[in-house]
């Protein structure tokens, strides 16, 4: 019962962040254009995101504690390139391209890749050819649209000058590389945590305001606008990202798992290969002399030979998969050996064979003696240890073409191909001879007569091992023959 006058649950750090954000982004976006002291406190809040990646970093002790310090320098950085822009606004008249303020900005993109490059190694245990192949055929796509409709205009856009045309393409190429971070994270196995989610949204306005700027100034002059909202949302979800105390779980190593081919991911596949043509459907209709033939082609090569090599991959493991199952449906599970419906196969096919060849084909039955006493004393796990031990050691003494196999519970058979009866008491005289555990078992073997079906010939040795039983355990006996027919 709750005690009175106890206080209520203290709010979590991050959803203060995301409070006050969300507080100072309306502030700012109800401000005047041009408003200086707007601008500040849109400054301010780009350097505070910084910070708030650091303190989460301090608060919530991640494992690769690197990783975020990487995204913190990022923020600082574009935070700078803020400042220098407004600088250039308001103070120095700066109306040439490109700016200083370029320069924090561009660099701000290969420290955010490397950090996100970072955590997605980090969450891999081993080979994800899967989950790379799926991000190298997704960003292949996308790296066609950004060619095509945004870096193109610019590569032959004659009235730029080679520094104008380099920093321009600059721009869509740091876009391109972040956005193509983003596939790969989410073609990664990992957690998908709240602090996961935050992260991703937070490329995403960004690639949201960058990509729609680039568009904008393709026609016109952007000054200041609800593009600022994306940027503003960057740094809101990035500090609440690092603030949230799943972040920890980011960068820890994914467990090892089955590969799940899910109907969204075909979704997506489909949806990356069919962006060549449909570029090349958009180019004809639009205005087909400008038709960027040479991007499309090598685009749909390499689209063809990656979802060629992804379908391979498939194959192979549906065929190891099968071949596991085929193992599975033949094996016994616990001792390794083959299972009673594997053995019902061999002896059927065995018994064919010695009709056309005339070898001779014995079966024997081995049942482990008084296991259930041992189970009861030693405990079930190491009655499974013997038996694993008994299966492993019997099959030592047999040759390449017999065959040993779990019959049922602490029965075994043993198909011995080409022995006359004697050679296989003695065979499984060895056998009994190897018991793990200072344990001995009891045989009955039978010799096929050449006419008996396989469970007549089963059910004679059964009866020899009823005698083995009966005159103290501990021993091999043979079958009687059987009576020629009149």
């Amino acid at each position: 019962m709750e005690q009175l006058g106890s206080r209520p649950p203290r709010r979590p750090l991050w959803q203060w962040w995301l409070a006050c954000g969300t507080v100072i982004g309306v502030v700012y976006l109800a401000a005047p254009d041009n408003s200086p002291w707007a601008w500040g406190l849109y400054n301010a809040f780009g350097f505070a995101s910084a910070g708030a990646v650091v303190l989460g970093v301090r608060r919530n002790r991640p494992r690769r504690a690197g990783v975020w310090y990487w995204f913190a320098a990022a923020l600082a950085l574009w935070a700078v390139g803020d400042v220098v822009y407004e600088l250039q606004y308001f103070s120095w008249d700066w109306e040439s391209f490109p700016a200083p303020a370029d320069v924090p900005y561009l660099a701000a993109y290969p420290m955010f890749a490397v950090g996100a490059y970072q955590m997605i190694k980090g969450r891999i245990s081993g080979r994800d050819r899967a989950g790379l192949l799926d991000a190298a055929i997704v960003s292949t796509s996308l790296s066609l649209l950004s060619w095509s409709f945004l870096m193109r205009p610019i590569a032959i856009d004659e009235s730029l000058g080679l520094l104008q045309r380099l920093a321009s393409l600059a721009y869509p190429a740091g876009d391109l590389l972040l956005l193509i971070m983003v596939v790969r994270l989410l073609t990664t196995p990992g957690a998908r945590t709240a602090s996961y989610r935050l992260l991703i949204a937070g490329i995403c306005a960004t690639l949201v305001s960058d990509i729609g700027y680039a568009v904008i100034n393709m026609f016109t002059l952007y000054t200041d606008g609800l593009l600022d909202a994306g940027w503003l949302a960057m740094y809101l979800l990035w500090g609440a990202a690092a603030l949230h105390p799943s972040m920890r779980a980011l960068s820890e190593v994914a467990p090892d798992r089955a590969e799940r081919f899910t109907n969204r991911r075909l979704a997506l596949l489909a949806v990356a290969s069919l962006l060549a043509p449909i570029v090349l459907v958009v180019q004809g209709l639009t205005d087909p002399a400008s038709i960027d033939w040479a991007a499309i082609a090598l685009s749909s090569v390499i689209l063809f030979l990656l979802v060629l090599w992804r379908m391979a991959g498939l194959i192979s493991r549906v065929q190891d998969q099968a071949a596991q199952l085929r193992a599975l449906a033949h094996n016994d599970a616990l001792t390794g050996v083959p299972n009673r419906r594997a053995w019902d196969l061999e002896l059927s096919r065995e018994m064919a064979k010695a009709v056309r060849s005339g070898e001779r084909v014995a079966v024997a039955l081995i049942d482990i003696d008084h296991f259930k006493r041992y189970n009861d004393t030693h405990g079930h796990p190491a009655g499974d240890r013997l038996l694993k031990e008994a299966a492993a050691a019997w099959r030592d003494q047999l040759r390449a073409g017999d065959l040993l196999a779990r019959y049922g519970g602490e029965e075994f058979g043993v198909l011995l191909i080409g022995q006359s009866i004697d050679t296989a008491v003695a065979v499984l005289d060895r056998m009994r001879e190897v018991t793990p555990q200072g344990q001995s078992f009891s045989a009955g073997v039978a010799l096929w007569d050449g006419h008996e079906i396989p469970e007549q010939l089963v059910a004679r040795a059964d009866e020899a091992l009823y005698e083995a039983k009966h005159e103290g355990r501990d021993r091999v006996t043979a079958a009687r023959a059987v009576a020629p027919a009149r």
